[in-house]
């Protein structure tokens, strides 16, 4: 049995910029409160290097393998704490274009394992720190390009 926290955002710009800012990891620590690291290369098969702060937990660095990569529409990985099949969280990023050139962004995790009936206020914690990051995604991706300079 697992268990799954998703949250749900439309963001004023379209998914090729909240693509853009969703897989610049390097990028993470300027902008992104529950994600506060990241590093590696967003494509199928590929590890990433995530340091995730959940609001009022403890911080946790883990290495999941990606899983699925849609680019302007989806990404997902799969992560586990020490083996396979003891706590395991795929998570995932589904981006929809809307009209007037905005995006539906849903950030969803499911968790199973068998400490999944254990994880108490964690996924709580988890849904917050979604939240923050959506809240932080959306400013980010929608703030103007900046200008073009012209040579002379």
């Amino acid at each position: 049995m697992g268990k799954l926290v998703t949250t749900h955002l439309a963001i004023n710009a379209p998914a090729g910029a909240v693509w853009e800012t969703l897989t610049d990891l390097a990028a993470y620590a300027a902008w992104n409160p529950f994600v506060t690291a990241a590093s590696g290369d967003v494509g199928i098969g590929q590890r990433l290097d995530l340091t995730v702060q959940p609001p009022g937990g403890r911080g946790m660095r883990f290495r999941p393998w990606v899983t699925s990569v849609e680019p302007h529409r989806y990404l997902e990985w799969l992560g586990h704490l020490a083996l396979p099949g003891v706590f395991d969280g795929r998570h995932s990023f589904t981006l929809t274009p809307m009209s007037s050139g905005r995006t539906l962004l849903q950030q969803s995790e499911t968790f199973t394992g068998v400490l999944t009936p254990f994880t108490g206020s964690l996924l709580d914690r988890t849904r917050a720190g979604f939240v923050a990051m959506n809240d932080a995604l959306a400013r980010r991706a929608s703030r103007p390009a900046a200008p073009q300079r012209r040579a002379t």
